[in-house]
């Protein structure tokens, strides 16, 4: 959630960034209305409470003939506390009711617009060209046995799938690709769980205007998460960090789980828009004033990696309107994809400020020891599915083959080329 103290004393500068986000300004001065009555009725309160005490003092130094009356204040002060401190708890409520519906501010440099205004900030890579008729990943993938649409509908529905025989090594390949870099960056790997409490959903931005996107299990009163950061955010909520050497950083793998609510008839063939995938997630706990920096970071390692994998991309600056209830900012990484003749998004990396940790109560001790909210960031470092789906196409041969980035080498026992029919033992490192 935003700062409140910035909502009290800069109340036009959140106006602005909701006409940004193309989202309801009135919401402020609901925050500002519910901010001063909370205030009203923890200064009722904490009054009555001072004049319950002074009475029960009374009480004990009242003269017998004055006791009765003294004492009859008192118990009528007694149930006005009660009732103002009833009112506190509902005063309290409603204020954090009306403080969740804010999103982040919008950081200056973030582009105005919607989902088609982002900025192209650069273009890295040849695109490819072929001399033969172009296929999509899945007529690529259903030749090499590596994608199984019609199974994976068969068993759970439409976008599910298999990856099978290549298919399944490629996923295991790029995990281990991921992890490693990331490791080699200084990131501690995490194995996420992917069933969260509402309470972590709830604190990274993930319910509200989100509540569509998100799978419930209602009996368990828990969500699957759409990404390892709900877990890793939630991992040090209520606590108080060191960060004494820099920003905290972690690399989750977990299976994420999104609706895909709102994208009826988009991207219904292939493996690019599905329900379930893997994805190795970037996580970052930071001090506020390193977020413009460590953003730049991870946006660094996510490019690197990709040119590893030798495609072809673009980085936009996302706009205002299409940003994240969480995200100040947000850069994707946008790989080409040949059967579409379009870019497509790949990556993203997202500096969501103070906004998280001031819902989950995470901080650091400052150079006098005193605790300061936290910052946090994410950034996806491979989102599998996709990732296969983009080197399927970018990388396809005319035999039907698929050639493999020298980087990815190492971890499919050092094969040059994924062809149909060939040996999986193959592409197995060597014990």
């Amino acid at each position: 959630m935003i700062d409140l103290r910035l909502v009290r004393e800069h109340p036009d500068t959140v106006r602005a960034s909701q006409r940004a986000r193309g989202a309801d300004e009135s919401l402020v001065d609901e925050l500002l209305a519910a901010d001063a009555a909370r205030r009203e009725a923890v200064s009722r309160a904490d009054n009555l409470r001072a004049e319950q005490k002074a009475a029960s003092q009374a009480v004990q130094k009242a003269r017998a003939t004055e006791r009765p009356a003294v004492l009859e204040r008192a118990k009528a002060l007694a149930a006005e506390v009660k009732e103002a401190e009833e009112a506190q708890r509902s005063a309290d409520a409603a204020l954090r009711e009306a403080h969740l519906k804010i999103p982040n501010v919008v950081a200056d440099e973030v582009p105005p617009g919607g989902e088609d205004d982002a900025v192209t900030l650069r273009t890295v890579g040849d695109l490819p060209a072929y001399d033969f008729p172009v296929r999509d990943h899945i007529e690529i993938g259903e030749a090499l046995g590596a994608i199984d649409m019609e199974r994976g509908a068969k068993v759970s529905g439409a976008r599910f799938y298999f990856l099978t025989g290549p298919g399944a090594l490629l996923e295991f390949a790029l995990a281990q690709l991921a992890i490693s870099r990331a490791v080699t960056a200084g990131f501690t790997p995490v194995i996420a769980p992917a069933l969260v409490k509402p309470e972590a959903m709830e604190g990274t931005g993930f319910l509200g205007e989100h509540d569509e996107e998100v799978y419930r299990i209602e009996r368990d009163d828990l969500y699957l998460v759409g990404t390892s950061e709900v877990a890793i955010a939630g991992m040090h909520a209520k606590e108080v960090l060191d960060l004494p050497a820099g920003p905290r950083r972690y690399a989750g793998w977990s299976s994420c789980f999104r609706r895909e609510a709102g994208s009826y008839g988009k991207d219904t063939r292939g493996i690019i828009r599905v329900h379930w995938f893997d994805k190795v997630e970037m996580f970052s706990f930071c001090r506020p004033e390193e977020t413009t920096a460590e953003h730049l970071r991870l946006l660094q390692w996510e490019e690197e990696f990709l040119q590893a994998l030798e495609l072809p991309y673009r980085v936009v600056d996302i706009a205002a309107g299409d940003l994240g209830t969480s995200a100040a900012r947000k850069f994707d990484i946008e790989a080409w994809f040949p059967s579409q003749g379009a870019y497509r998004e790949l990556t993203s990396t997202s500096d969501c400020g103070t906004f998280q940790a001031r819902r989950l109560n995470i901080r650091y001790r400052d150079g006098d020891g005193k605790p300061q909210m936290a910052a946090t960031l994410n950034g996806t470092l491979c989102a599998i599915a996709r990732t296969i789906a983009c080197l399927l196409e970018v990388h396809q041969r005319p035999d039907g083959a698929v050639y493999v980035p020298k980087a990815l080498r190492p971890w499919l026992g050092g094969v040059e080329q994924l062809t149909p029919g060939m040996s999986l033992t193959a592409a197995v490192p060597p014990a």
